[in-house]
């Protein structure tokens, strides 16, 4: 592949997924290559090939013809869950073990600055996914960060956050901190079990959330 073509694809993949990453296509929205071309100013070439990508990905499914944002069914989103849990949980063991100072005192100002954004649980989504991200990164496991990049990625197919629950971004937050803290104190184990709570207790609010949407529909 050539030089010209590799960062339109990828720019184009890029700003696809990150529009859904933050909800403006949501589960079931149909995606049209020429309107996304427009959308983001990119030729249809590399539009085509990160939808194509995408696809393969399982982030979007065929509807007919179209091609529309997926979405997860309860088993999907349990099944996720699952593997999230476990995955993060050996990211956060292997922090403790390996992140160094600098970046330890990275997810102790993280925690800190997102206190302010409590009551804002769009931005508080967005800066969750950065401290998870950040945890990968300490993992210093390339192949453990490239499986929980995928994890993530499903994550985005789920319409809501768990941190627009009643009480839950507070909560959250102190999680967080517990996090940090194991990991600052080396700690594998409970740095690992903080986590894996941490994710089942979001797994919990998340499976309320939608018994209270099935109860408002119904």
């Amino acid at each position: 592949m050539s030089q010209s073509r590799s960062p339109s694809h990828k720019d184009a993949y890029s700003l696809i997924l990150d529009a859904i990453d933050v909800g403006m296509f949501k589960p079931g929205d149909r995606l049209v290559e020429s309107d996304l071309a427009d959308r983001f100013g990119v030729s249809r070439t590399p539009i085509r090939e990160a939808l194509q990508r995408l696809e393969t990905q399982s982030l979007l499914e065929r509807d007919g013809r179209s091609l529309i944002v997926a979405s997860l069914d309860h088993n999907q989103m349990a099944e996720l869950y699952v593997v999230r849990r476990e995955l993060e949980g050996l990211a956060a063991s292997l922090a403790a073990r390996h992140a160094t100072a600098e970046e330890v005192q990275v997810l102790h100002d993280m925690v800190a600055a997102d206190d302010a954004l409590i009551d804002d649980p769009v931005e508080l989504a967005k800066a969750n996914r950065r401290f998870h991200q950040q945890i990968h990164l300490a993992s210093h496991n390339r192949y453990l960060v490239q499986q929980l990049d995928l994890v993530h990625r499903s994550m985005a197919l789920m319409a809501t956050t768990s941190l627009a629950a009643e009480g839950r971004g507070k909560i959250a937050q102190d999680e967080h901190k517990a996090i940090v803290a194991a990991i600052a104190n080396r700690d594998e184990a409970a740095a690992g079990q903080a986590l894996k709570d941490h994710i089942s207790v979001a797994f919990t609010t998340r499976l309320k959330q939608d018994a209270d949407g099935r109860a408002t529909n119904s």
